[in-house]
């Protein structure tokens, strides 16, 4: 049995006094800070979201926890740092989270482990289509004002898993079994959408679909806007370029060096060698070049650009391919292309600061579930983050640590009969940042 009021030992004496310590402190806890994404998921309405596209089957009058509830807990033990679904025993009673909900400290607990693995397995395929809709829905409301033009950065991760999962597959690359989902993020870190797929290169007729559907989700709400989507040579394909022609998106891709495009820059990348052979050779010489090539599975010729680089290390040449017919082939790469890198940070926080690869459902459909559930967590982060001062270090933060600074803030509740308070540490060293993005969370676009 836990005995509470047993102090701890092994704690040593401090100034010639002992010390005793025991788990007595009353309603106490450790994460006050998730009441600040409370105030995000209100304006945001993420939980509510994604529960409007789930068919409840449960009879009304024995619901205890809503599926908006549930859904909002699980996303907030993950921005928490509680990815596990085990963990929603040992925080369903924490006075923190209950508040966070919308319930008093004292009143009935949240939802426990067995009921978020229900919940997980609950969605169909059509619901999550639905689900990945209301996604694209909640990242056009995020916005102030409809932009006049957004930037769309498509990638996909490997996501290893040890199981019998649906659509697991094994990747030489990586030498183990997994996923590889696509996931999309604006220039902005907003997520925009996350498909569950297998560990595998995705093909251009794989690509064109998920795009048709993301392109017409996002122009449903802004019929006017223009696309551009940026990606590496992955999703450098026929059937990609021609659907983005055909359906007015711009879009700027990697490709993969060839002969042909190599004897393009054969002469640039020697004469390059030379200026850096001449130089002090403790800087590299970048260089630039464009044409109108094209592979031969392309229905037309396209504009090329190509980089060439020659360091100490010898010469590195890269190409990309784009329909835009303004700007300068070194501001259209480095301004333009390589700011797709900022979506390798905004691929971490969701995957490590967020767990997002924690796909170990049997079911497919629980897995594309579970992204969506991190994607929510994630929303919950950005707005944190959104609300920052811009000048402030917090406002390019990552994600764990506001969840450090921010988040892991302890607190003792009182409950009295018309106010709930809560004590936090005096000694709290962002106790300023904390007062200030409470005040600015309700200026949060939606």
């Amino acid at each position: 049995m836990n005995d509470l009021t047993l102090p701890l030992s092994g704690l040593s004496s401090d100034g010639g006094k002992s010390v005793v310590a025991r788990f007595d402190g009353g309603m106490l806890s450790s994460n006050s800070g998730v009441l600040a994404l409370a105030e995000v998921e209100k304006r945001l309405r993420v939980a509510d979201r994604v529960a409007r596209c789930i068919d409840d089957p449960r009879r009304p009058d024995q619901i205890i926890h809503s599926l908006a509830d549930m859904i909002g807990f699980r996303m907030k033990m993950i921005a928490a740092g509680y990815e596990d679904g085990n963990d929603a025993n040992r925080l369903r009673c924490d006075p923190v989270f209950k508040m966070a909900q919308d319930a008093l400290p004292s009143g009935r607990d949240l939802a426990s482990q067995s009921t978020m693995c229900r919940l997980e397995n609950l969605p169909g395929v059509r619901e999550l289509v639905v689900m990945g809709r209301a996604m694209v829905d909640l990242y056009c409301a995020s916005f102030r004002q409809v932009p006049k033009r957004i930037v769309l950065d498509i990638d996909d991760t490997f996501d290893a898993v040890h199981g019998g999962q649906q659509l697991r597959l094994f990747n030489a690359h990586h030498d183990e079994y997994g996923f590889q989902p696509i996931v999309v993020f604006d220039g902005d870190g907003r997520f925009v959408g996350a498909v569950l797929r297998p560990a595998k290169r995705p093909s251009g007729a794989e690509i064109r679909p998920h795009l048709r559907r993301l392109v017409r989700a996002i122009r449903s709400n802004w019929p006017n806007i223009r696309i551009l989507i940026r990606a590496d040579s992955h999703y450098c394909s026929p059937q990609v370029i021609d659907w983005c022609r055909a359906n007015d998106v711009d879009f700027i891709l990697g490709v993969a060096p060839t002969t042909t495009l190599r004897k393009h820059v054969a002469d640039l990348e020697s004469s390059t060698m030379a200026r850096f052979e001449v130089s002090s050779k403790t800087n590299k010489v970048r260089r630039f070049k464009e044409f109108l090539d094209g592979a031969a599975s392309w229905s037309r010729v396209e504009r090329i650009i190509a980089r060439v680089e020659v360091g100490a290390q010898g010469a590195d040449t890269r190409f990309i391919v784009t329909n835009l017919a303004s700007g300068k082939a070194k501001a259209l790469y480095e301004d333009v292309y390589c700011r797709r890198g900022a979506a390798e940070n905004h691929i971490k926080s969701w995957k490590t600061h967020l767990a997002a690869d924690r796909t170990s459902c049997t079911r497919a459909t629980a897995n594309q579930f579970r992204l969506f559930l991190h994607a929510g967590a994630y929303w919950l982060m950005w707005g944190l983050r959104a609300a920052m001062p811009k000048r402030s270090s917090f406002a390019v933060a990552q994600f764990d640590t506001l969840r450090l600074r921010l988040i892991k803030i302890a607190a003792r509740v009182v409950e009295m009969k018309t106010q709930i308070r809560l004590h936090l540490p005096t000694s709290c060293p962002d106790q300023r940042i904390l007062r200030i993005v409470l005040s600015r969370i309700p200026q949060l676009a939606t």
